[in-house]
C-alpha cells in the first residue's frame, strides 16, 4: 500500500509540476479589448511569448466581464473576409502567438456592463496541459487598430 501511496503521489507531483514548469515559460502582454455596445460582440487581442522549449497550445480564454470568450480567426480570401471559430491556436518554442486585428482575436460575447474606455478588466488564458496564465485587458475605443 505504502507503494501505491508514493507511486500516485510521484505521479501527481509531477503531472502538477509539468503543468505549472509550463506555466512559468508563458507569458501575456499587450492585451486590450474592443469597447463596444453591451449587446454587440466585443473582441480581444493579445500577444503570448513562450520562452519555454515545447510548443504551447492556447485551448480557452475567460474574464468575469463577458459570459462568454471563444478564440476565433479573420482571414482574407482574394475579395472575401472569413472568420470562424478555432479549437485552439499554437505557440511555438521560443516564440510568440499575437492575436491582433484581421488575425486571430477573441470573440467576446455577453458583457456583464458596459464597459469603460480606459477601464482595465481580467482575462485569464488557458492551455492544453491545463495550465493558465492570467492578465489585465484594457478598453479601447471601438475605433481602436492595435496597441
Amino acid at each position: 500500500m505504502k507503494k501505491i501511496t508514493v507511486l500516485i503521489g510521484t505521479l501527481l507531483g509531477t503531472l502538477l509540476g509539468a503543468s505549472f514548469a509550463h506555466a512559468a515559460t508563458l507569458s501575456v502582454s499587450d492585451c486590450w479589448i474592443r469597447s463596444m455596445p453591451s449587446n454587440l460582440p466585443s473582441s480581444g487581442y493579445f500577444v503570448v511569448a513562450n520562452n519555454g522549449n515545447a510548443p504551447a497550445k492556447l485551448v480557452g480564454a475567460e474574464t468575469p466581464a463577458f459570459g462568454m470568450a471563444m478564440l476565433h480567426k479573420s482571414e482574407n480570401n482574394g475579395s472575401t473576409a472569413t472568420m470562424s471559430h478555432v479549437e485552439s491556436a499554437d505557440v511555438p518554442a521560443h516564440g510568440t502567438l499575437r492575436f491582433a486585428p484581421k488575425g486571430y482575436h477573441l470573440m467576446l460575447e455577453d458583457a456583464s456592463k458596459p464597459l469603460k474606455v480606459g477601464s482595465t478588466i481580467p482575462l485569464s488564458l488557458t492551455f492544453a496541459d491545463h495550465s493558465k496564465v492570467s492578465t489585465t485587458c484594457t478598453v479601447k475605443p471601438a475605433s481602436a487598430l492595435g496597441n
